[in-house]
């Protein structure tokens, strides 16, 4: 039996699938952590790249430190973390360091869909007489939304494949699976865990697809309502 047709056997056990640590049980670990760790992401950059967008200042730089942050290794961040007084505080070195990595994606795309807003409907409000947060929520923000849910979308698939890190620091999730293979030799099991990653990052990317087929027409093309 080769290594595909043992990791389809391991996944196509049941036993695998049941009971505490068993994949149904990690898939939800997985699936809270990665939540968490985007509304919490969404939390911080969608306020600041929407306020920034909106004056029109400071922005480029904020994105371009933020890009910059991309450079350093999830990985890294995590290890550093764990190595500091949070490490002995459960999960949150894991979250701080997937919050960290979602939040470049996330204020990159809400940032640049506020710019990319037409220059002459902006001004035909402010002639309307719109205020400063009028514009901002009327105008702005829905003709941007494409924008954004895209940075969403992306951050969303790239934390189910990331949060996998959070085995390493003794967390849930798919990782567990990854990384007891590797504890027990069993190759298997590793990439069955990997293809369980995949998969559950293809079922979020599809779900995404999903709810911008279904959504009304003005969210999709950001016409405004």
């Amino acid at each position: 039996m080769n290594t595909l047709e043992a990791a389809w056997s391991w996944l196509t056990t049941s036993a695998h699938w049941s009971g505490e640590g068993g994949v149904w049980d990690r898939l939800g670990e997985h699936l809270f952590l990665t939540a968490v760790c985007l509304l919490l992401s969404s939390l911080i950059a969608l306020p600041v790249a929407l306020l920034l967008g909106h004056i029109g200042k400071g922005g480029a730089l904020a994105v371009n430190l933020s890009n910059v942050g991309r450079a350093v290794p999830t990985f890294a961040v995590l290890v550093l973390l764990l190595l500091t007084p949070l490490g002995t505080h459960g999960q949150w070195p894991t979250i701080i360091a997937l919050v960290l990595f979602a939040v470049p994606p996330l204020l990159t795309n809400a940032y640049v869909g506020m710019r990319e807003v037409d220059r002459d409907v902006v001004r035909a409000a402010r002639g309307m007489g719109m205020t400063g947060r009028q514009l901002l929520f009327h105008v702005e923000l829905p003709l941007a939304l494409p924008l954004i849910l895209t940075g969403v979308r992306i951050a969303a698939v790239q934390l189910v494949a990331t949060a996998t890190l959070a085995a390493l620091a003794g967390g849930g999730g798919l990782g567990r699976i990854i990384t007891a293979g590797f504890n027990l030799a069993s190759t298997p099991q590793v990439v069955a865990g990997a293809v369980l990653v995949a998969v559950f990052a293809l079922v979020v990317e599809g779900l995404f697809e999903l709810g911008q087929r279904l959504a009304p027409q003005w969210v999709r093309d950001g016409t405004g309502g």
